[in-house]
């Protein structure tokens, strides 16, 4: 491949015009956007940018929620071959200000007023412009680019090589001050082609009549990445803006590829779990849960009273599952997390393959996946075509391939500390088994050590506490402390069911029951569990219920993991209070 990442979408236009590459949420329709529709809007929008000043190698900020609009911004920028800062929603002022100022953006997209007034409110160095999505700014950045030729605009996009850049993408760092990602044109369509190249992907995921639901922030590798591989092959994609309406919008648009987060797999089988309970089909529940993990690692050798007890539940447990997913979706794309082996399982036996993979915002997106044609669960899969792994000797995990990122903006100090050689440090632990197949255990900068030299890695623990359906999240702690300890939030549903059951008062909340007999009971089950797969030394010693949520922005980030450091900092009293 090669040349300007939005080609493709212009590719479409040309050879088939009446394709249909996006929906619309229209009253209670999805409006189609054929290809032709499309790329006459990125082409007149990217006029406008020429327009009004906007040069090769510009940078322009992009901060609104997944939406047409956005993609238009994103294929415009590169039309005009600038370089696109995408920022996410739930950003800090802080972090805006950062993030704009750092990069240099001349201009900047906000999805509405309240984003384009904390844009101002960041006072970014050299910000000239902002356009609003919402409120016409589009149609005047249309009408202002009606005087430059369709010649220009084809001039400026046909200049772009796959060495120019094509975005920075910071990293979600604790603080204001995240590291930008320098990706190429080339990193991106590289990473287009190794992706639709594994086994299985062209064959079966992309083919027919496929369709996806888009509805996490594009400012996430991850999720741009995927809209680049669907656009590439043309298939239809629903844009959705507003994730709290995804239960509606996938009856109505009925996807067959879902790409998503752990954190949102794990709370749809808690959200499951509760509804069981609720109707009283709890031991039915889980009953079936076992029977399709049994079923999923069993392969093609399942016993007569395996399949039995598999078909007895179809229609009672796994069709349902299917259907609360919109009925026709065969493909969950997981990344940006470690999935938990047992829902990974779960969801196979009910009739979903997830093919989970793994990657960094410095590797483009994905680097290893399982695909559908070689999946073993557990691992993260085999290398992409034209990427390798390795690891070093210190147990961390190093790759190479042309999606890896040019470096980091303006730190040649922390560029040159990434790489050892041609190979990418990723931060992340790992080993990779004699077939091939690699299986990250942590991330090196999460290790703990305790005082007694025990190193342990907390994703272990923390992924294990939270399938517990009344656990929201874990945070593992005792690095230089004598023992291993975590701190725990709670389910609000969890949380509320809780309470019923048990006979608690409805408006007592967890800070009044945080030291309840009963709830610490339960929360120390889930610990017991997750306790018996470490060693001894490993182990949760104590614990400590914290009031509240995680909210994203502050103790997550927009995939919804954890960042650690933000968490040690802000909640340094009650980790002190697990060593009192």
């Amino acid at each position: 491949m090669g040349g300007n990442a939005c080609d493709d979408a212009f590719a479409w236009a040309d050879r088939e015009p009446g394709r249909v590459l996006f929906a619309v949420q229209a009253d209670s329709a999805w409006r189609p956007v054929l290809a032709a529709e499309f790329a006459s809007r990125v082409r007149t929008v990217a006029a406008g940018l020429l327009a009004t000043g906007i040069s090769p190698g510009d940078r322009v900020g992009l901060i609104g929620a997944t939406s047409l609009d956005w993609l238009v911004c994103d294929f415009s920028i590169w039309a005009a071959g600038a370089v696109t800062v995408p920022i996410y929603e739930t950003s800090s002022i802080e972090q805006i200000h950062w993030q704009l100022s750092d990069s240099g953006a001349v201009a900047v997209f906000a999805g509405n007023e309240q984003l384009a007034e904390a844009v101002r409110a960041s006072k970014p160095a050299k910000v000239k412009a902002i356009w609003r999505m919402e409120a016409g700014d589009l149609d005047g950045l249309v009408s202002a680019g009606q005087s430059v030729a369709t010649e220009k605009v084809a001039s400026r996009r046909a200049a772009v090589t796959a060495e120019t850049l094509a975005t920075i993408v910071y990293t979600s760092g604790t603080t204001g001050r995240s590291k930008g990602c320098m990706i190429s044109h080339g990193n991106l369509t590289e990473a287009v082609r190794v992706i639709v190249a594994a086994p299985g992907v062209r064959e079966q995921i992309l083919a027919g009549d496929s369709s996806s639901l888009a509805f996490l922030p594009l400012s996430h590798v991850l999720a741009r990445v995927v809209m680049l591989c669907l656009v590439h092959a043309g298939k239809r994609v629903g844009l959705l803006p507003n994730p709290d309406e995804l239960p509606r919008a996938l009856a109505t648009f009925r996807p067959t590829i879902l790409v998503t987060v752990p954190r949102m797999l794990e709370k749809a089988a808690d959200a499951a779990r509760l509804r069981a309970e609720a109707e009283r089909r709890r031991r039915l529940f889980d009953a079936a849960e076992a029977t399709a993990m049994a079923w999923s690692m069993s392969g093609k050798q399942a016993g007569l009273g395996l399949r039995l007890r598999h078909a007895a539940f179809e229609p009672l447990v796994y069709a349902r599952r299917r259907a609360g997913l919109g009925g026709d979706v065969a493909w969950l794309i997981s990344g940006g997390a470690p999935l938990n082996e047992d829902l990974a399982h779960f969801w196979r036996g009910a009739g979903i393959t997830v093919m989970e993979g793994w990657g960094l915002t410095e590797s483009s997106g994905p680097v290893t996946m399982n695909p559908p044609a070689v999946q073993r669960i557990g691992s993260v899969g085999l290398p992409l075509p034209g990427c390798a792994i390795r690891v070093a000797p210190n147990g961390e995990i190093e790759v190479r391939g042309p999606n890896v990122f040019q470096g980091y903006w303006q730190d040649a100090e922390a560029t040159q500390e990434t790489f050892d050689g041609a190979w990418l440090r990723t931060g992340d632990l790992g080993r990779v088994d004699d077939e091939g197949f690699v299986y990250v255990t942590g991330r090196m900068k999460e290790v703990l050590i305790t005082a007694g030299g025990k190193h342990v890695v907390p994703s272990v623990l923390e992924d294990q506490v939270r399938q517990h359906w009344l656990i929201a999240e874990c945070v593992v702690v005792g690095d230089r402390r004598p023992y291993v300890g975590a701190l725990v939030t709670l389910s609000r549903d969890g949380f509320a069911r809780w309470k019923q059951r048990q006979g608690k008062p409805a408006s007592a909340t967890v800070s009044d029951l945080q030291e309840d007999p009963d709830l610490l009971e339960v929360v120390r089950q889930a610990v017991d569990r997750a306790n018996a797969a470490v060693s001894r030394p490993e182990r949760i010693k104590r614990f400590r219920i914290v009031p509240g949520q995680f909210e994203v922005g502050a103790e997550l980030t927009p995939t919804e993991k954890v960042r650690h450091a933000y968490v040690l900092a802000r909640y340094a009293s009650d980790i002190d209070a697990l060593y009192a």
